[in-house]
């Protein structure tokens, strides 16, 4: 984002007219007032509060504790941009990545700062390395050096103080992916502190102190910076390619404005020369699946590479699904009822989503009447295997890295399944049992809480479990070299 536009957008925030004057937000206020009605909704509606099991540990420790600490750091809130900060602190601090505190403006976005030392780092193989120098910036280590302390702190303990939970969640292997960028940056949150002064770098086999000397922020710098550091995909994340005599199936978003009727009538163009390939490759990278309509758009490019009767009897039992019993949640369920109804063509070819939608909600009545907390409802049962041949003939390697999230992994859950299939590239994001998105404005109305208000106890895969290609199949170069990248993903058809 351009900077200047980012900060128009922060300082929107700072100011509202009353009266014809300009009258300073209390912005301390407005983040107790917003923590608490985020605790409230998520203690009275969340099923974590109430489903046994470990899935619900984190949530049922953090819920009254966290919002303790949160508050307890309000008195530093003082703009836009930090307030956002501490809702992001307390909703990361569940550990579920289904639970997240946005703004309701334009945020700062990915490339934001307002001081930086000229270099940025990347979270590789387990440690944090030197991603970017900007050019003409003397004194600074070089591209590929070892950050080992920032004075008394060790990398790790920089990183926990200044990333975890304010950026995202550092307990993962794609959060620190995501955030390392901004280790030695200055993102304008008080809380993390500004640009360290003096760090020590390993470079070769030497450590070497360096004074961090913060430099001029431009736009453009920061961008090329972030791009250096983390795979960001294309400007058209959805299309077909051939790389090395093998077709390369791009599918870099699930997203509505992706372009996905374009794309499937490809599919469908190319399929027969897909299947016939002695190899495939589907790059998922950067897939982010928050997209409603995900799961089954990554169902469907299956479907119409290997055949519907094909995928039917290997895809994931549905299992059951358990609902937590409360006004709010059944609300939900009845908006949603009402949207569906009147809607004509809705009704006239989804009416048996329709029928289960009113008996959902009459389970709901049923059981807040018997004042039970929860409910379960049955989920499809697994299909017989259909006797259908594998039309796919070759390998296919199925190329994922950290921005793989949400309907991604539901799509991973059925390509893992399918013969021939490698899942190669590096760890992907995680993603909770708790599922199906509420979403509801905070008091303030500069930002949205967002949770799974149900829970998928008998999923096969594990509350927040990424996938993780195996040894040999794990990419440990520069993720945003794409000419390394390619060149490696051909060795794995030799």
């Amino acid at each position: 984002m351009n900077r200047t536009i980012a900060a128009v957008s922060a300082a929107v925030l700072s100011l509202t007219l009353a009266a014809g004057a300009a009258v300073a937000q209390d912005f301390r206020a407005l983040a107790q007032q917003d923590l608490q009605a985020a605790h409230d909704a998520l203690a009275a509606n969340h099923p974590a509060a109430v489903v046994p099991g470990a899935a619900g540990d984190g949530f049922r420790a953090w819920i009254d504790a966290g919002l303790q600490d949160a508050q307890g750091r309000a008195g530093r809130v003082n703009s836009g941009d930090s307030h956002a900060y501490l809702l992001r602190y307390y909703a990361n601090g569940f550990r579920d990545s289904n639970i997240a505190i946005r703004p309701t403006y334009e945020g700062l976005g990915p490339y934001f700062a307002i001081g930086w030392p000229g270099l940025t780092t990347a979270w590789r193989n387990g440690e944090y390395v030197v991603s970017y120098v900007k050019p003409g910036v003397r004194n600074l280590p070089p591209v590929g050096a070892t950050l080992v302390r920032c004075g008394d702190k060790s990398a790790a303990d920089l990183a926990s103080d200044r990333l975890d939970r304010w950026e995202g969640d550092l307990t993962t292997e794609a959060g620190k992916v995501r955030t390392a960028p901004y280790l030695l940056w200055n993102r304008n949150n008080p809380f993390a502190g500004g640009v360290p002064s003096l760090c020590t770098f390993k470079v070769g086999r030497r450590d070497r102190e360096f004074q961090m000397q913060p430099q001029p922020v431009d736009a453009a710098s920061l961008e090329a910076a972030y791009r250096a550091t983390v795979y960001m995909p294309p400007a058209n994340p959805l299309s077909v390619e051939t790389v090395d005599g093998r077709p390369w199936i791009h599918v870099h978003s699930f997203a509505d404005s992706a372009g996905w009727d374009a794309f499937n009538a490809a599919i469908e163009a190319q399929a027969p020369a897909i299947r016939a390939a002695q190899g495939v490759v589907i790059d998922l990278r950067g897939a982010n699946g928050a997209a409603t309509n995900a799961t089954a758009r990554g169902y469907g490019l299956a479907n119409r590479i290997w055949t519907p009767e094909f995928t039917v009897s290997r895809q994931p039992e549905a299992g059951s699904i358990t609902y937590r019993a409360t006004p709010g949640n059944r609300q939900w369920y009845a908006e949603a009822l009402g949207r569906m109804q009147a809607d004509p063509r809705f009704v006239q070819e989804s009416g048996a989503v329709i029928e289960q939608t009113q008996a959902l909600i009459a389970a709901f009545d049923s059981a807040i009447a018997a004042g039970q907390q929860t409910f379960t409802m049955p989920g499809r049962p697994s299909v017989p295997d259909t006797g259908a041949a594998n039309p796919v003939a070759g390998k296919v390697v199925v190329l994922v890295d950290g921005g793989c999230s949400g309907g991604c992994l539901d799509t991973l859950d059925l390509l893992t399944r399918l013969p021939n299939v490698r899942l190669a590239g590096s760890t992907t994001a995680e993603d909770s049992i708790f599922i199906e998105p509420t979403v509801m404005r905070l008091p303030s109305n500069y930002a949205e809480l967002s949770y799974g208000h149900k829970a998928w106890t008998t999923r096969t895969r594990g509350n927040d479990a990424p996938y993780v290609p195996a040894q040999g199949l794990a990419y440990t170069g520069n993720p945003t070299d794409e000419t390394a990248v390619r060149a490696w993903v051909g060795t794995l058809f030799q």
